[in-house]
C-alpha cells in the first residue's frame, strides 16, 4: 500500500499552466505505476495520464496529449503532471493513484489521493 497526497491545484486563465505534484509515502513506491485521473462536476472520473515504475513508459488521454506531461522522481517519491495550454474543459478535481501494474483502467488502481482542484477560467 502507498499513501498519496496531491498538491499544486488552483485557478488559472485559459492558455496558462499549472504543475501538479503527487507525493507518496511507503518504501515500495518505485514498484508502482502512477496515474492521474480527473473528475468534473456531474461527470465520471476519467483517465488523464500514467507512468510506469521507471518513468520510461507513459500514456496520455487524447484530450491532453501534447499539452500535459507526466514524470516521476523515485528518489523523491513524487510524480508530477505538468499542464500547459489549459482549457476551461480541463476544470476538474485531479487525483493521483497507484497500481501494481501500468493500466489505463480506473478499476486497476487501489490507492488514491484526496484530490486537488484545478479551475481554468475562460
Amino acid at each position: 500500500q502507498v499513501q498519496l497526497v496531491e498538491s499544486g491545484g488552483g485557478l488559472v486563465q485559459a492558455g496558462g499552466s499549472l504543475r501538479l505534484s503527487c507525493a507518496a509515502s511507503g518504501r515500495t513506491f518505485r514498484n508502482y505505476a502512477i496515474a492521474w485521473f480527473r473528475q468534473a462536476p456531474g461527470k465520471e472520473r476519467e483517465f488523464v495520464a500514467a507512468v510506469n515504475w521507471s518513468g520510461g513508459i507513459t500514456y496520455y488521454a487524447d484530450s491532453v496529449k501534447g499539452r500535459f506531461t507526466i514524470s516521476r522522481d523515485n528518489a523523491k517519491k513524487t510524480v508530477a503532471l505538468q499542464m500547459n495550454s489549459l482549457k476551461p474543459e480541463d476544470t476538474a478535481v485531479y487525483y493521483c493513484a497507484a497500481s501494481a501494474e501500468l493500466t489505463l483502467a480506473r478499476g486497476g488502481y487501489a490507492d488514491w489521493g484526496q484530490g486537488t482542484q484545478v479551475t481554468v477560467s475562460s
